[in-house]
């Protein structure tokens, strides 16, 4: 919940931060008008308005006319009113926030471009212009910048509040509307192509300052009294958890014990809340809370399953701590359950549970306990530890090694995509990879993956033919070269994004075939697919490395193998059943006999 200190604290970011954008663009346009003008490129630029001026048609006329209606003051602030309206008024939470955030980034742009007129003067384009040129300076171009606040706003919410493959899709279309705006402005002889860089400027920076003053720490209240998770504050379910509570304040332990382990950050009290009351109502009355730390990743699981008589256990976090407590508890039969509340909380993803982690949690304790596969993964300077996702080397693990924790509390995992940037141009591997011991296949790569499951966020398959219950692993190799490469790379992940096929059952039952399988060479050479029940890579110098991401040490070496059916998970039905309604059983997709 925001303090009085805390929102003290927030608008003075927003005045300073908005005022040194003032500065910034003040400072840019008069540099522009009274230093650059004349010189270097801007002696060019009065060259494309004219060059549209005596190429206009009539279908250019129309289409620049439209997109800069698009951009308009009125339907600038028609489209912002519909937008807030329509997030304040969903019916299960209203989106205060997000809301707050959209209207103030169209007003701050706004409010910025007009200051910035007052102290820069500049002609419009001298051309025949199609519309009529407002009383305020040519730079920066203010439809520009208005529409990167409000469509770039809008692009930024699809990206960090919704799920599903459609969300990039829909991002991709709202982010072409400003540069195509921008375009149609320059055509109808509105501005110079260093105005619309301008309008570009001040929108972007708008979203940033905006999307740090408001977005930052989103998931820890909200103005509208309700929890992030929908839950008025001071509910029955809003009962802060601490370790080691047992279900009832007066001491009694009744019913079936559950551990659940917790991590603070991603899991919050009003979660906590309601992941009690959920395990309560299912007989889960003798309850155990832990949770993680840096030096303890798994809290006191280890001590707790130790002890005996563990009923399930629940990780109520994101990948890491699912991860560490699969470790623990695989081959034991003690049962998992998710609460996904982390970053990508891709093991959920793959076994199609929802996306709100308390819904998640309710429908599997209604479910049944299923088998799945889990992978064991050890190296020079990385001890045996298990895995449920997947674990690799190269540009995948300095992508996770260099996150920054900042970013991934603001943004999620879209902040992985701004470490990736960093690293697009590092050199590529050279590596030696056996499958099943059998012969050594030297290869040059940009990033090694071995994964026990195969969906990203969005719906991405990066392994189209991996399987919870497969009893193998998969592994790819990817290697681009050059924009071709990665454009063949990217056209072919996002057509696996668009089909989404149901995996085929895994062939001969759930250990699948007999001795590796592969290669499959795809978009050109730059995909590259395997896959095996042990995998042995070494590479010709340490490169970074991550299990399940979490960022390890660097090594040379990494070899996994899988364990069939090793983990049980409390799911709401059998890993596929929602995919594969019409699936042949398979013994690891037979709910395991109850023996509480």
């Amino acid at each position: 919940m925001t303090t009085e200190n805390g929102g003290a604290a927030k608008r003075s970011r927003l005045v300073w931060l908005v005022a040194a954008q003032a500065a910034l663009m003040v400072f840019l346009g008069l540099f522009v008008t009274r230093v650059a003008d004349g010189h270097g490129p801007l002696t060019l630029e009065d060259r494309l308005p004219r060059a549209f001026a005596e190429h206009r048609s009539p279908l250019g006329n129309g289409l620049s006319a439209g997109l800069s209606l698009l951009a308009s003051t009125e339907a600038i602030v028609g489209v912002t009113l519909v937008c807030v309206a329509a997030l304040l008024m969903l019916p299960r939470a209203p989106r205060w926030t997000e809301a707050v955030f959209l209207g103030a980034s169209v007003a701050v742009q706004s409010a910025v471009f007009l200051l910035v007129t007052i102290f820069v003067e500049r002609p419009r384009p001298d051309v025949p212009q199609l519309d009529g040129a407002p009383p305020t300076s040519s730079f920066p171009s203010g439809h520009v910048g208005a529409s990167v606040a409000l469509y770039g706003g809008l692009a930024t919410l699809v990206l960090s509040r919704t799920r599903g493959p459609w969300r990039y899709l829909t991002a991709s279309v709202l982010l072409l509307v400003p540069p195509a705006v921008g375009l149609s402005r320059v055509y109808r002889g509105m501005h110079h192509p260093s105005d619309v860089a301008g309008g570009l400027l001040n929108g972007v920076a708008t979203l940033l300052v905006m999307g740090f003053v408001f977005l930052y720490g989103r998931g820890h209240g909200s103005a509208n009294g309700r929890t992030p998770y929908g839950v008025p504050r001071g509910g029955p379910e809003a009962v802060p958890v601490q370790p080691g509570w047992p279900a009832h304040t007066d001491g009694r332990r009744t019913g079936r014990r559950v551990v659940v382990v917790r991590h603070p950050h991603n899991c919050p009290d009003e979660l906590a809340g309601q992941v009690r009351a959920r395990l309560s109502r299912h007989g889960f009355t003798d309850q155990r809370w832990t949770s993680t730390t840096a030096e303890r990743p798994g809290g006191s699981l280890a001590e707790e399953c130790a002890a005996g008589r563990v009923d399930l256990v629940v990780a109520c976090g994101g990948d890491g701590t699912v991860r560490v407590c699969a470790d623990e508890v695989a081959g034991t039969g003690i049962p998992l359950a998710l609460v996904p509340c982390g970053t990508g909380n891709l093991l959920a993803r793959n076994l199609d549970l929802p996306t709100d982690p308390a819904t998640a949690l309710e429908e599997a304790l209604g479910g049944g306990d299923f088998g799945i596969d889990v992978g064991r993964v050890e190296g020079d300077g990385l001890p045996p530890t298990r895995f449920t996702v997947m674990t690799g080397a190269g540009f995948d693990a300095a992508m996770v090694r260099d996150a920054s924790p900042a970013l991934k509390a603001r943004l999620g995992w879209v902040a992985y995509t701004l470490s990736a940037a960093r690293h697009l141009r590092d050199p590529r591997m050279r590596l030696i990879i056996r499958l099943d011991g059998g012969r050594r296949i030297r290869r040059r790569a940009r990033m090694v993956v071995i994964g026990n499951v195969g969906t990203l966020q969005g719906g991405l398959e990066l392994l189209p033919r991996a399987r919870p219950d497969s009893g193998r692993l998969e592994v790819v190799l990817f290697d681009p070269r050059g924009a071709a490469g990665w454009f063949a790379a990217a056209t072919h992940l996002a057509a696996r994004v668009v089909r989404r096929p149901a995996p085929a059952p895994s062939p001969g039952g759930p250990v699948g075939p007999v001795g590796p399988v592969g290669p499959d060479i795809v978009a050109g050479g730059s995909l590259e697919y395997f896959s095996a029940t042990r995998i042995e890579v070494r590479f010709a110098r340490a490169q970074a490395r991550e299990v399940d991401g979490d960022s390890m040490s660097e090594g040379a070496r990494l070899t996994a193998d899988t364990e069939p059916g090793a983990l049980r998970m409390r799911l709401p039905h059998a890993p596929g059943a929602a995919a594969l309604p019409h699936a042949p059983d398979h013994a690891s997709q037979a709910p395991y006999t109850a023996h509480h």
